[in-house]
């Protein structure tokens, strides 16, 4: 039995106005919301996934079309120096530096980084257009590029073949920081026509081989390594 909620006489169950104010009959145990719109989609929308060729695509036409541009406008407009070789270099560089990253992901990380040394190297050498001498380029800039692409080709291999700890990758780096900054001045001094004495590499051998010794130490100390990893936290 129920009552009506305005003037409250009893209403029949059949009734589905009251006969007396013609006020709707509501049965709060059976109102349905089949009729009402539900404030999100049922159906989840989802963007496309962008794969890595159609990236890969724009970047490369994005870098072919700035390197193009520049050369023309070299070549046409602004022909005093050779100076679109610059951007041409640097487009370059970020094609090579991106191969791993859109083009082939499967590429081992030693080619990546010779290709990235290579890359670096082709670029000093557009450099050489403008400049009076090339001496600097075999000599110097070379040479170092060289020593450099090494290093990093040797430290990814430490890394994945020997160990990847921290107290490990900081003695490889500190080992490589050494022997990059004796070959750096060496060649300087090769380039200058100079005796081949060490002066400020000396120093930073020192430092390095300090530090390589405390590394050394705590690496080769089961407890000295754990206590270091607990209380700086890695």
């Amino acid at each position: 039995m129920s009552y009506c909620v305005n003037c409250g006489v009893k209403l029949d169950d059949t009734l589905e106005r009251c006969p007396l104010c013609n006020t709707p009959v509501i049965n709060p145990n059976e109102i349905t919301y089949t009729h009402s719109v539900p404030p999100f989609p049922k159906e989840n929308g989802q963007v496309e996934t962008v794969k890595n060729k159609d990236v890969a695509i724009l970047y490369s036409l994005v870098l072919i079309a700035a390197g193009a541009a520049c050369g023309l406008l070299n070549l046409l407009v602004f022909n005093s120096s050779a100076w679109s070789l610059y951007v041409i270099g640097i487009c370059i560089i970020l094609w090579v530096v991106a191969i791993p990253v859109f083009i082939y992901t499967e590429l081992p990380i030693y080619v990546s980084l010779l290709f990235d040394g290579l890359s670096i190297g082709l670029y000093e050498y557009l450099i050489t257009f403008n400049t009076p001498s090339s001496r600097w380029f075999y000599q110097l800039a070379l040479p170092i590029t060289a020593v450099v692409t090494v290093l990093a080709i040797l430290l990814a291999a430490l890394c994945r073949k020997v160990s990847s700890s921290f107290l490990a990758s900081a003695l490889y780096v500190f080992s490589e920081i050494a022997v990059l900054c004796i070959s750096i001045e060496l060649l300087i001094r090769r380039f200058l026509s100079r005796p081949f004495l060490l002066t400020w590499s000396a120093v930073v051998l020192t430092a390095c081989a300090i530090i390589i010794v405390a590394l050394i130490t705590m690496l080769s100390r089961k407890r000295l390594r754990g206590a270091v990893r607990r209380r700086l936290h890695f």
